[in-house]
């Protein structure tokens, strides 16, 4: 598994969430207090996040950080 997979996989789910519930990245940044480029960067994968961003992110997106981390492992399972 190369380094950067797992790092592109958290974003890639952070975005379909916000995607599902039809909520556009300037709309995110403005519920979570940052500027949209801070979601534009993790979203592609130019920007780690810690912990604590996941859970306000999951939060601003009406979900838990539970939910996140069980979709994330799903996925990272699913990887070659």
């Amino acid at each position: 598994m190369s380094k950067t997979q797992p790092k592109a996989l958290v974003g890639r789910l952070l975005r379909q969430m916000r995607e599902r519930l039809g909520v556009t990245q300037s709309e995110l940044s403005t519920r979570i207090g940052k500027p949209q480029s801070f979601v534009s960067k993790y979203e592609t994968g130019e920007r780690y996040l810690d912990l604590l961003e996941i859970r306000d992110i999951c939060r601003a997106l009406d979900t838990t950080l539970e939910a996140f981390v069980q979709a994330l492992e799903r996925e990272l399972r699913a990887l070659p």
